[in-house]
C-alpha cells in the first residue's frame, strides 16, 4: 500500500463501525460470484439451446457488480434475470432442485457457496488489524449483511471473536426488511449497538450498500473499490473510497 493515502477514523467522532461482510471483511465476493456464474451459466446455456439463440454467459465482474452484489439472494437472481429480459416464477421451498424458478436458482447457488466454505475463507487485507484497533479504542463493531451464512463465514475467516454482533439475511427475513439500498439492516445493527447512525462509520463495497449508508444517515460511508468503480461508489453515496482496509487507521483521540 506504499503511496496510498491513509484515512483516519477518530474515536472522538464515532462510537461504532458497521461493516458489510462479503468483499469488505472477507474474501467471499469472488466465491459468491463464481457460484452465481455456475448456476446462471447452466440455466442460460440450457435456455439458449431451447430457444435457438446465442449463449451469453454471466460476467463475474460486470453482471455480478451491477445486478447481484450486495442484494439478498432472491433479489439478486431476480434483478439479473430481469436485466436479461427473463421473468421466471418465484417458486417456493417445495421446488425440485432443477426447477427454473427464482427460488430454485437461489437455492442452487447457496448449495455451491456452502460447499466452497468448507475450504476456508481469508479475511480481506487489513480486516483483522482494523477490527482489533476498533476494539482497542472502545468502538462497537457490527456486521450488516444480506447473507444468511454470516456466522459461518465469520467463523471460517477467524473474525467472529472480533465482532460484537451481526444482523444478517435471516434477521432481515424475520423482521421483514427490504434489501439494500434500503438501510434497514444497517439501522438495525446501529440500534442493537445503541448508537446513532450519525455516530457510526459504515464500510461497504456494493453500490446498493453505499446508497443504503447514505439513506440511513451514517456519519461516514467508506466505499471499498474492488471492481474499478470508485466514481460509481461516490455517486451512490460513498464519502471516501479506498482500495482496501489497509488504508484505514483508527486513532484514540
Amino acid at each position: 500500500m506504499r503511496g496510498k493515502p491513509t484515512i483516519l477514523v477518530q474515536r472522538r467522532d464515532f462510537d461504532a463501525a458497521i461493516f458489510d461482510l462479503d468483499g469488505v471483511l472477507t474474501e467471499t465476493a469472488g466465491v459468491h460470484a463464481a457460484a452465481w456464474k455456475a448456476v446462471f451459466d447452466e440455466f442460460l446455456q440450457r435456455r439458449a439451446q431451447q430457444q435457438g439463440v446465442n449463449f451469453q454467459p454471466f460476467d463475474m465482474e460486470g453482471d455480478y457488480l451491477a445486478y447481484v452484489d450486495g442484494r439478498p439472494r432472491y433479489d439478486g437472481a431476480r434483478t439479473f434475470l430481469a436485466a436479461r429480459g427473463i421473468d421466471l416464477p418465484e417458486g417456493s421451498e417445495h421446488d425440485p432442485e432443477n426447477a427454473d424458478t427464482v427460488h430454485a436458482i437461489g437455492e442452487r447457488k447457496t448449495r455451491l457457496f456452502r460447499a466452497a466454505l468448507q475450504h476456508g475463507i481469508d479475511p480481506t487485507p487489513g480486516a483483522r488489524a482494523l477490527l482489533t484497533n476498533l476494539r482497542r479504542v472502545g468502538m462497537g463493531i457490527a456486521v450488516g449483511s444480506s447473507s444468511e451464512n454470516c456466522d459461518a463465514i465469520l467463523s471460517a475467516a477467524g473474525l467472529d471473536r472480533l465482532i460484537d454482533l451481526n444482523v444478517d439475511g435471516r434477521d432481515a427475513e424475520e423482521l421483514g426488511f427490504s434489501g439494500k439500498p434500503d438501510p434497514a439492516i444497517f439501522l438495525e445493527a446501529a440500534r442493537r449497538l445503541r448508537v446513532m447512525p450519525s455516530r457510526a462509520v459504515l464500510f461497504e463495497d456494493a453500490l446498493a450498500g453505499v446508497e443504503a449508508g447514505r439513506r440511513g444517515g451514517f456519519g461516514r460511508v467508506f466505499g471499498i473499490d474492488r471492481g474499478h468503480q470508485a466514481e460509481a461508489l461516490r455517486q451512490h453515496g460513498a464519502d471516501i473510497v479506498v482500495e482496501n482496509l489497509l488504508q484505514v487507521e483508527v486513532v484514540a483521540c
